[in-house]
């Protein structure tokens, strides 16, 4: 895995989707690892059913033109890849313009990670999304996972609304 050199940005349509999927299994994998306290209230899946979920998903998005897959590459080997989609905003109590953003993933191959990828990655996200006269970004990331967090603070990203899940049926954590 080269973990140095000049980075080369891919743009997929919904027919290279297949060349997301052992990059996704990295991500599934780690999800899966970083937050076992949510097993009790949302069931994981198994890497191939969470693959061909996601797959059919991301083809979905990409009949939209505004929706992004960006592979990154060295030496032509792929390295990460994040899917973005641009969604309407409805205007409430921010101003956060007439559409955003949303990095739906942003996957890194465990081997390169620290080497500039996931940074290089939202840096062409944002030049893509902006030129799309897109003002705001926005991504989600696991609670449990303060290393994903603390590297989206460094860039840039800022804590704005929390999700919290439960189970229905039960009437406290453990029922």
């Amino acid at each position: 895995m080269p973990t140095e050199g000049h980075m080369r940005f891919r743009y997929l349509g919904a027919d290279g989707v297949d060349e997301l999927a052992e990059l996704w299994s990295a991500v599934h994998e780690r999800h899966t690892s970083v937050a076992p306290d949510l097993h009790d209230v949302i069931a994981s899946l198994g890497a191939e059913e969470a693959w061909r979920r996601r797959r059919a998903q991301y083809r979905l998005w990409l009949a939209e033109p505004s929706s992004l897959a960006v592979l990154a590459e060295r030496a032509g080997v792929p390295v990460g890849y994040a899917m973005v989609t641009v969604r309407e905003n409805p205007q409430g109590s921010w101003d956060r313009g007439e559409s955003v953003a949303v990095v739906q993933t942003l996957a890194i191959h465990p081997e390169a990670e620290g080497t500039g990828v996931g940074s290089a990655l939202l840096d062409e996200i944002r030049l893509q999304v902006a030129a799309q006269g897109v003002r705001d970004i926005e991504l989600s990331a696991l609670a449990g996972s303060s290393e994903d967090i603390r590297f989206f603070e460094r860039e840039g990203f800022r804590p704005f609304v929390t999700t919290m899940v439960c189970r229905i049926g039960g009437t406290g954590a453990l029922d």
